[in-house]
């Protein structure tokens, strides 16, 4: 596991500039995003529905190129790392699924091939819509989904990510589940 003080720090210096921390802080990081996709990757089971290695690349190219974002500490910055790590999924399972049905003709760019296996599409879509619905309810709760299930974060660095103690994470991720299932029904 990285200092999460250094990493702040480096976040902080990145905030204002310094190019010599983002060096540093993508060595650290990057290979913290991807042994954390990897192994929820490997949670997930069965066929795999990601390349980790695109996945963690794309996420870490958006995230240093937020001019808007200020960096608050270590565990703001894999909360948007779940988030960005959600949104780029859905983004291709959606542009995939429109080729497939013909309607899109662009071409997916080569850094994104096998992003999610095609097997995983529908149910990706589908979980992208019950957290939409999910964000409408509770934005915190689809927020804790996001840390646990996209980045695989436990309940107390969820909890740090979100500013909120570890019961109120494990609650959150309990009715959220509870609610996830209810949604998409009992074989997702």
């Amino acid at each position: 596991m990285v200092d999460q003080k250094h990493v702040t720090r480096l976040l902080q210096a990145v905030d204002q500039g310094d190019n010599q921390a983002l060096d540093e802080l993508f060595g650290m990081v990057y290979d913290e995003l991807h042994r954390r996709a990897q192994a929820q990757r490997n949670r997930w089971g069965g066929t795999p529905t990601m390349n980790t290695t695109a996945l963690v690349h794309e996420a870490y190219v958006k995230l240093v190129d937020q001019d808007s974002l200020h960096w608050q500490n270590r565990a703001h910055f894999f909360a948007v790392a779940a988030t960005a790590m959600r949104h780029i999924l859905i983004n291709y399972a959606k542009r995939k699924q429109a080729q497939k049905r013909g309607g899109d003709k662009e071409k997916v760019p080569a850094d994104e091939v096998a992003l999610v296996d095609e097997d995983a599409i529908e149910d990706l879509l589908m979980m992208n819509q019950a957290l939409e619905q999910l964000e409408k309810i509770d934005e915190r709760m689809c927020r804790v989904v996001e840390c646990r299930f996209f980045l695989g974060l436990p309940i107390n660095e969820t909890a740090d990510a979100l500013g909120v103690s570890p019961s109120t994470v494990e609650r959150d991720w309990r009715k959220a589940k509870a609610w996830l299932y209810k949604v998409l029904g009992d074989d997702k």
